[in-house]
């Protein structure tokens, strides 16, 4: 027992001595500057007693000297009356952090106050244990930082290297370290450009890493204290008040840095000059009036730029020369020449122009071989760049402006090439579709150079259409002086095709030729006639143009006819025979090449629906409407304007009128398309017979109106016959001349709806109908006049209406050609499908009448059983034989 008590004892100590409070304040020794702020942080950890803790601050001069109060958190009368009046004023105070941490600070640190300062927690815990006082050293230095900055020019050009040189020193009396650093302010803020110290590393603003990595920042340290920072190639973002800030720093236990004094100093204002400011040019010549030059053809052109701009040597220029607007030759800013003067583009014209240059922002433009496309205004166009800092960015360039020169006008004294116009008309149209040629003739040539060409190009005006204004010309086609035909869109097919051409038959006659005129040719006819000469870079230009007057070609225009003849070739007068038709065309003021479409058509009566029966394309391509009547319709083309038209085997359904429909077409060349001219329609030629034949009855029959479900119906079509035989012309009885199309067809009960069910042709093929039943039908010829329809299996689906439509075929006796008779349509009968209730309940009551005797015998044997089993009396009192009864029983 003695010794547990002694362990427990143990124990208790043993965790008290671990749990023991630890004071700790700022890692010193401190070293602050006279006049600054300062302030030391106090904390208490592992104590005991309530969280929150007092704290007690006193210094001494010494480590071991007698102590001063300072200030309490507890005891607001704690100062000491040397500091109670600074505790007063705020200069020195107390903050709390934590409950378990305070910060002492001194607003205005001064050199008095130099000494050990301790920090004391008052013990809240139930066990003495650990420390309850922290010291640090403070040591305060006087201050003798110096920032000396120098003034920047108030003015740089944009493009140029801005140098900021500062002067930052201190007193070397204590070991503390020194930092630089560099600002731009815009507006009201200032942005951090660079700092150097104070561990000998550069740091930059985020704006300027970018730049200083570039190395478009560079930092040059001097000697005593002094600093300098480079920006190169400054742009107008740059400009603003730039400040220098110098940084004492002291370096405390720990590795930690820490600011003790700082100071700012405003270097100056700096603007960047933009190069649009003072970028200029100026264009001049070697005449004595600058503004102007005159020059003959054959001469050299020369004329000088001058470039002036504040920062020229930083400028990377781009010099062009401009001729009415146009660049003629350019120098980059590489070096590169860049001539527009190629004989293929537009300044083909030109003579040879070259560019260089001969002093610092001086260019010299030469041209040599002068004509007289060559004058116009001239101007120098300058375009200055600036490269883009920084190796990263090294080869890339920005234009920081463009200026015009004054303008310089050239002129080339030449003389125009001159001649005289005339046109005619040599061969003109009567009417159209005939030939009309025209001619162009150039005469009282004079100043044509040597080796000098004409060119001529042909414009139409088309009549007027009635209105005020007269329609726009109308470019027909060209040659220039290359000798090179170019057609316009309009004619381009025309003129491909040969039905158009231009032509020069003599080197000063020019000829416009139509094969065959139409009337959208009528109108009024201009040539303009190019004069060409060969340049000094062996290139053909033009020097002049004329153009002659308009030339009138009109001729009497008709309007073009078209009449059509019908006329029978063959008649039908019996049903079976053929009948054929010709149709002859007239035409005048078609054409030449003309093609016809024919349309064959017919009507019943006069005034009843028109028909087209077959065509023929202009093309010679037949179509027929009927296919089924392919075989017995012909038409095809006997000579160039008539056709004849045949129809086999005439029905009595063929009756009727029949003419031909034509419409002429016309083209100018075989590979054109048909153009429509007119149309008309011929006379009507009547197809008109009787025909004796036998005539048709038809009855419907059908045993049974109902059946049942599953049942058979039968329903029969009879037709009966009367007139005389094709053949014999006694009662016909001759059934191999008769053929009949049957068909049949059935009207739903449900939704009124009519569809075919079968069909039997003439020749005994039968077709069935898709049916949404799973009963079947059959067509059954019961002789030469009957024929029955079955219906098997059939359902409740199949009641309706029935009635069958009959087409009789005869030979006719005059042809001995099949004849189709007129349809027939028998009446309807009406067939009823009903439900048999006692054959469809028979066998489920036979089935449920058994199945219930069976269950109610069931149920009498095994309730005799049960009877026998389990209610039987187990003890039995025989009944007494005397025949008086006991008194209780009565």
């Amino acid at each position: 027992m003695d010794r547990r008590v002694l362990a427990l004892a143990f124990g208790l100590l043993f965790i008290g001595g671990c749990s023991a409070r630890v004071v700790t304040v700022s890692s010193g020794p401190l070293t602050r500057v006279e006049g600054q702020p300062i302030s030391i942080r106090c904390d208490v950890n592992d104590y005991g007693g309530p969280r929150e803790q007092d704290f007690d601050w006193e210094m001494s001069k010494d480590a071991k000297g007698k102590t001063i109060k300072i200030i309490s958190t507890f005891d607001s009368a704690f100062s000491d009356s040397s500091y109670s009046k600074r505790v007063a004023s705020g200069d020195i105070s107390v903050m709390r952090l934590q409950d378990n941490e305070v910060e002492l600070k001194i607003a205005e640190v001064k050199s008095q106050d130099a000494g050990f300062y301790f920090c004391r927690t008052p013990s809240t815990d139930s066990v003495i244990s650990g420390n309850y006082v922290a010291q640090v050293q403070l040591t305060v230095i006087p201050n003798t930082l110096k920032v000396s900055p120098q003034t920047p020019p108030a003015a740089v050009p944009e493009g140029s290297d801005l140098t900021l040189s500062c002067n930052v020193t201190r007193e070397l009396n204590y070991p503390t370290y020194l930092s630089v650093t560099w600002l731009v302010k815009k507006g009201g803020t200032s942005e951090e450009i660079l700092t150097f110290g104070p561990q000998g590393d550069v740091v930059t603003g985020s704006k300027f890493s970018r730049r200083y990595s570039d190395g478009g920042l560079r930092l040059v340290p001097g000697r005593g204290g002094t600093f300098e920072l480079v920006i190169s190639r400054v742009t107008t973002s740059d400009q603003g008040t730039y400040e220098c800030n110098g940084t004492e720093w002291t370096h405390e236990s720990g590795g930690t840095w820490t600011k003790i004094v700082e100071a700012t100093k405003e270097m100056g204002t700096v603007s960047v000059t933009p190069t649009s400011h003072s970028l200029s040019v100026s264009a001049s010549s070697s005449s004595p009036s600058s503004s102007s030059l005159m020059l003959s053809p054959g001469n050299t052109l020369t004329l000088h730029g001058n470039v002036f701009a504040d920062n020229l040597p930083a400028l990377s220029l781009e010099v062009s020369w401009l001729a009415d607007g146009r660049e003629i030759i350019t120098l980059d800013h590489s070096g590169l020449l860049i001539s527009n003067m190629s004989s293929n583009g537009t300044q083909a014209k030109r003579g040879e122009a070259s560019l260089e240059k001969t002093g610092s922002g001086e260019y010299r433009l030469g041209v040599r071989g002068v004509s007289g496309e060559d004058g116009g205004i001239y101007t120098c166009r300058v375009r200055a760049f600036i490269e883009k800092g920084g190796r990263s960015t090294r080869g890339r360039w920005h234009m920081a402006a463009e200026k015009t020169s004054n303008p310089v006008t050239v002129k080339v004294s030449e003389i125009k090439p001159n001649f005289t116009l005339s046109t005619a008309a040599s061969v003109k149209p009567q009417k159209t579709g005939e030939p009309l040629e025209l001619s162009c003739d150039v005469s009282k040539i004079s100043h044509l150079p040597p080796g000098g060409r004409l060119g001529v190009s042909w414009e139409h005006i088309s009549l007027p259409d009635g209105g005020t204004n007269a329609p726009p010309p109308k470019l027909i086609g060209s040659l220039d002086g290359y000798g090179n035909l170019v057609s316009a869109a309009a004619y381009k097919d025309r003129m491909d095709s040969g039905a158009l051409g231009l032509s020069r038959v003599a080197p000063n006659r020019f000829k416009l030729r139509f094969l065959r005129a139409q009337k959208i040719d009528m109108g009024q006819y201009v040539c303009t006639v190019s004069a060409w000469s060969v340049s000094s870079q062996g290139d053909v230009v033009k020097a002049v143009e004329y153009k002659s007057s308009p030339l009138a070609v009109q001729w009497d225009t008709k309007s073009p006819t078209l009449k059509i003849l019908a006329k029978p070739i063959r008649k039908a007068s019996v049903g079976g025979a053929t009948f054929e038709m010709s149709c002859t065309v007239f035409t005048e003021n078609v054409g030449d090449w003309i093609g016809y479409a024919v349309y064959i058509q017919s009507q019943e009566t006069v005034g009843g629906s028109v028909k087209t029966l077959m065509s023929l394309s202009p093309d010679n391509v037949v179509q027929h409407t009927d296919p089924n009547r392919r075989d017995n319709l012909v038409l095809s083309k006997t000579t160039s304007e008539e056709f004849l038209f045949r129809l086999a085997g005439v029905q009595l359904s063929d009756r009727g009128y029949y003419w031909c429909n034509v419409t002429a077409f016309t083209k100018q060349q075989p590979e054109q398309s048909w153009t429509t001219a007119v149309s008309s329609e011929s006379n009507k030629i009547n197809i008109d017979f009787q025909e004796n034949g036998p005539s048709f009855s038809i009855a419907i029959h059908s045993d049974v109106s109902s059946v049942y479900p599953w049942d058979t119906a039968k329903m029969e079509c009879s037709l009966s016959v009367s007139g005389s035989s094709p053949k014999s012309g006694t009662a016909h009885t001759q059934t191999e001349d008769l053929a009949y199309a049957v068909r049949w067809f059935f009207t739903r009960l449900r939704d009124g709806q009519t569809s075919q069910v079968v069909s039997v042709d003439r020749f005994g093929l039968t077709t069935k109908k898709s049916r949404n039943s799973s009963s079947d039908v059959s067509v059954e010829r019961r002789d030469a006049n009957t024929y029955i329809l079955n219906i098997f299996r059939t359902q409740d689906s199949d009641t309706g209406e029935y009635y069958c439509m009959v087409t009789p075929w005869y030979k006719s006796a005059s042809s001995g050609l099949w004849t189709q008779a007129g349809e027939l349509t028998s009446g309807k009968v009406f067939l009823s499908v009903r439900m048999a209730v006692w054959e469809s309940l028979k066998l489920p009551l036979l089935y449920g009448a058994a199945a219930s005797l069976g269950v109610g015998l069931f149920s009498v044997l095994l309730g005799l059983i049960c009877a026998q089993c389990c209610c039987r009396s187990i003890v039995h009192t025989p009944r007494s034989r005397n025949k008086l009864m006991d008194l209780e029983m009565d």
